[in-house]
């Protein structure tokens, strides 16, 4: 049974009015914004408070620039601290020598350049590309163990890889 034009009339009157209804309800009712948000005012000890019981620290900025003001201090008095008088024997070397250390740690796909790289950012060694070199010369690139080592300058070659390959 076809529609008739004033039942089709009708019908999509009817559709406006439902949608305008519709969206009356939706733009007058109550924002989502507003009844969703509901915040306490706390006063400044209970802030306080509940940032020390989080692990915070609060400082004022006075307090702040009080502690800036004294590393900066003490960072200067150790700059000016006098200089060693030289010795009488111009000749002396100095016998400070520095240790470098480090965790290296290796992992699944890294190759003995790849641990070499690391051990020369890491000033352990000299030349990435010599223990590259000493590596394939003993046969060992395809001996290198996952996990974590430490290394320090000190060591010589042999140790190094004795500690890091099979």
């Amino acid at each position: 049974m076809p529609m008739k034009a004033k039942s089709m009339r009708s019908f999509a009157a009817g559709l406006i009015v439902a949608a305008g209804l519709c969206g009356l309800a939706y733009f007058s009712g109550p924002s989502g914004k507003a009844t969703t948000q509901t915040s306490e005012k706390l006063s400044v000890a209970q802030m306080k408070s509940l940032l020390t019981s989080k692990g915070y620290v609060i400082q004022t900025e006075e307090e702040l620039n009080e502690q800036i003001s004294a590393a900066v201090a003490a960072n200067v008095n150790v700059k000016e601290k006098p200089a060693e008088k030289p010795s009488a024997n111009p000749s002396e070397k100095p016998t400070d020598k520095i240790i470098y250390r480090t965790m290296l740690t290796v992992s699944s796909g890294m190759t003995s350049i790849d641990v070499g790289k690391a051990l020369e950012r890491a000033h352990i060694i000299d030349s990435a590309r010599e223990f590259s070199n000493q590596v394939e010369k003993r046969g060992l690139s395809s001996r290198l163990r996952i996990g974590t080592y430490e290394i320090e300058s000190e060591m010589k070659i042999d140790e190094i890889l004795s500690t890091i390959f099979k």
